[in-house]
């Protein structure tokens, strides 16, 4: 079972999945901090110095001033600023995987569209010409 198991693992997909998923996980991260540190504090500049991450509805009634004090006294809360980070993390996440296929899509387009030099005759093929044409010259 072991021996089998080690063969499933060190398939080629298995490790080209694993790779991959690695290289998500850790472009996930720069997406967020993009979205959070890069791109969200200009918008929320430009509509009044709204930080986008601190937005929120208390549904608890009690009117807290930060999310961290809501958070803190257990206050349910509807947390639509970090909503809207997420969507545009997605959204970022998105283009650059469509961008990537697309060019990927090219490559391989570009690979298909390439002529296919014709195959060279076999020896047997070779040798049976060559009788065919002394043959026809006599």
């Amino acid at each position: 079972m072991l021996k089998e198991f080690k063969d499933f693992v060190m398939r080629g997909n298995v490790v080209d999945m694993a790779v991959g998923i690695i290289i998500g996980v850790a472009f996930g991260k720069v997406v967020s901090s993009l979205v959070a540190d890069v791109i969200m504090p200009p918008i929320g500049m430009i509509l009044g110095g709204v930080d986008f991450s601190n937005l929120f509805i208390d549904l608890s009634g009690v009117g807290h001033a930060t999310m961290a004090a809501a958070e803190t006294s257990g206050a349910p809360l509807i947390k639509y600023g970090v909503f809207i980070n997420v969507v545009l993390d997605f959204m970022i996440v998105a283009f650059a995987i469509f961008m990537v296929i697309k060019v990927l899509n090219k490559l391989k387009k570009k690979e298909e569209e390439k002529p296919t030099e014709p195959p060279q005759p076999s020896a047997e093929e070779k040798l049976l010409t060559e009788i065919r044409d002394l043959l026809a010259k006599n």
